[in-house]
C-alpha cells in the first residue's frame, strides 16, 4: 500500500481527497498547514506528496524545496489555483514532478498519482516487473505473483522487496534497510530483518537475495 502525504488547508477538499484516495487503496496522511507537513516528513517516509501551494505556515514551494535539500525523493504533485508560467517554473524548480490545477476531477488526480508512483518506482510505465520466468511483481496493485497466483506479503516484506527491486545489482547496506523499513519512532531489529529476508527468499528463491558479509544484501533477478 502506497503512503501519501496530503497538505491541503481547505478542510472540505482535504476531506474529499483523503476519502477518495483511501477508497482507492492508498494510505493517506492529511495535514492542513506547512509546519504540520514538515513534522510529518520528518517522522515518516512517503511514496508520494500532494501539496497545496498557498498554505498556512510554510507554503508548498518552500516546503518541497526544503524537503528535497533534506534528500526526500518521493515524487510530488502541487495542487494549486496558480496558473502563471512564473509560478509553474517556481514549482518545478522547487522539485515537483507534476501539477494539478483547482478545480479538478478526482479521476484526473488518481491518474496522475498512479503514473507518478509507477514512474518514480521503476522509472518506466510497465505494469509488472519480472523477477524470474515464473515470478512477477504487480506495480499497480503492489502484489507478488508466483506461477500466476497472487502471494500475500507482509508490509515490511513488501517495503523490503520494493527497495531491492529499485536497487537491483547494488549492495544495499544494513543501515539503509533499517532507515527504509523503520520509522524514526520504531526500533530497528536485526532479528526481524533476518526474518523478512528469510520470508522473501522462501517466496522468490534464496539465490535472488545474496548476503554480502558485513555489508548488506544484493538483489539479483534473471534477465
Amino acid at each position: 500500500m502506497s503512503k501519501i502525504l496530503l497538505l491541503e488547508d481547505d478542510a472540505n477538499l482535504n476531506e474529499t481527497v483523503t476519502e477518495f484516495l483511501s477508497e482507492e487503496g492508498y494510505e493517506v496522511v492529511s495535514v492542513y498547514d506547512g509546519y504540520e507537513a514538515q513534522e510529518k516528513l520528518y517522522e515518516s517516509k512517503y511514496d508520494l506528496l500532494l501539496l497545496d501551494v498557498n498554505t498556512p505556515g510554510i507554503n508548498g514551494f518552500d516546503l518541497l524545496k526544503e524537503a528535497r535539500e533534506g534528500k526526500v525523493l518521493a515524487p510530488a504533485i502541487f495542487i494549486t489555483s496558480l496558473d502563471s508560467v512564473d509560478d509553474l517554473e517556481k514549482g518545478f524548480e522547487s522539485g515537483c514532478d507534476d501539477y494539478i490545477r483547482k478545480p479538478f476531477v478526482l479521476k484526473e488526480l488518481k491518474i496522475r498519482v498512479e503514473m507518478l508512483l509507477k514512474r518514480s518506482f521503476f522509472h518506466e510505465s510497465k505494469e509488472t516487473i519480472e523477477i524470474s520466468e515464473t515470478i512477477k511483481y504487480d506495480i499497480k496493485n503492489n502484489e507478488l505473483i508466483i506461477d500466476e497466483q497472487t502471494v500475500s506479503l507482509g508490509h515490511k516484506e513488501s517495503m523490503l522487496l520494493k527497495l531491492f527491486m529499485k536497487t537491483e545489482g547494488e549492495v544495499v547496506a544494513h543501515e539503509r534497510i533499517y532507515e527504509h523499513l523503520w520509522d524514526y519512532d520504531e526500533e530497528p531489529s536485526d532479528t526481524a530483518l533476518r526474518t523478512y529476508i528469510k520470508n522473501l527468499r522462501k517466496m522468490i528463491g534464496k539465490e535472488k537475495i545474496v548476503s554480502i558479509k558485513k555489508q548488506g544484501y544484493k538483489f539479483i533477478t534473471e534477465k
